[in-house]
């Protein structure tokens, strides 16, 4: 078993997982599930744990994280009479995660909840840090709490069930941990093949960078910036293609915004074209929106100070800076 301590919970990382949490405790128990981990995980789950709770369907995908999605939650909370001393299991990837979190740290004032994250993007990086909210006016994660859980519980086992794309998405974020923080790891994993990959290497690897920056900056307040490499286009482009109605992986977006962001970092163009590249043939690039586009939604970006767009970039690959401001014009290039 891998175990890595945060603040105040632990993030325990192996097959069975479940086992090392005591649901014992609660009056009542209830899992949080989309379609796709109540068919692939749930039965792993209950056949590890044996326990008996109430079960909360939602539909995949991220244009069900809003307010509608939240009152299917709350309703049925509500109606399954859950007290203050219930549990909440979020089992599944970002969106539930994010939404299920955000639902418990609600709901009559605050329930507790685990994250039981089954994607490779919610193991590495949704799951760990306490950041929990919605979508809200097609912003990214504009309602939403710091917050964090009594556990998180990760079964790479899950894994097993994720299509290709999927996979592809969450390891946007294992790049992004490498890049901003860890060169080393950046050449691991650049020179792994995806399909020799140590999948429980690699996220304990990733959750310790993920966890080491938030212990530091709980509330994002400094450092806890640097994680948001990528996701200033990132957050923009995958906006724009969901207010189109052709919503895209979250990872597919981050994976265009890692390129656009490395172009504006201070870096030599060797490294430029190192990360493009290893990206560009990684990674299923969505096509670029229109600059102007983008730039509409990046002007709501929750980073950004008197009308200045707030980036992190590297100045490295392995290294990262925080708080690089650019005015609207300076990005029309």
């Amino acid at each position: 078993m891998r175990e890595v301590k945060s603040n105040d919970y632990s993030i325990f990382i192996e097959t069975e997982s479940s086992q090392s949490f005591d649901f014992s405790t609660y009056s009542q128990l209830a899992i949080l599930v989309d379609e796709n981990t109540k068919r692939d995980c749930l039965p792993i789950f209950l056949e590890e744990t044996n326990v008996d709770a109430i079960l909360i369907e939602i539909p995949s995908g991220e244009e069900h994280k809003n307010l509608e999605g939240c009152q299917l939650i709350w309703n049925a909370l509500s109606a399954n009479h859950l007290d203050r001393n219930s549990l909440l299991i979020n089992l599944g990837g970002g969106v539930i995660g994010d939404m299920g979190g955000f639902a418990a740290s609600t709901y009559k004032r605050g329930i507790d909840f685990i994250q039981i994250p089954t994607s490779l993007l919610a193991m590495v990086d949704a799951s760990v840090g306490g950041k929990l909210g919605i979508d809200f006016a097609y912003l990214k994660n504009q309602i939403g709490v710091f917050n964090n859980p009594k556990a998180v519980l990760i079964n790479p086992v899950f894994l097993n069930s994720l299509p290709k794309n999927q996979l592809l998405s969450g390891f946007t974020e294992v790049v992004k941990h490498a890049l901003i923080a860890d060169k080393y790891y950046w050449k691991e994993i650049k020179n792994t093949p995806l399909e020799k990959m140590n999948w429980e290497s690699v996220i304990h690897q990733s959750v310790v960078i993920k966890n080491n920056i938030v212990m530091q900056d709980p509330l994002e307040k400094g450092d806890r910036k640097k994680l948001n490499f990528g996701h200033t286009f990132g957050h923009a482009i995958e906006s724009f293609y969901l207010k189109q109605g052709k919503p895209i992986l979250h990872g597919e977006a981050v994976s265009l915004g890692m390129i656009l962001e490395s172009n504006l970092s201070k870096i030599n163009k060797k490294e430029k074209q190192e990360i493009s590249s290893f990206i560009s043939n990684t990674f299923s690039i969505p096509k670029q929106p229109p600059l102007r586009a983008l730039l509409d939604w990046m002007k709501s970006d929750k980073k950004n100070r008197k009308e200045k767009i707030n980036f992190t970039l590297l100045n490295g690959i392995g290294s990262s800076i925080i708080n690089q401001e650019f005015i609207v014009d300076e990005l029309l290039y």
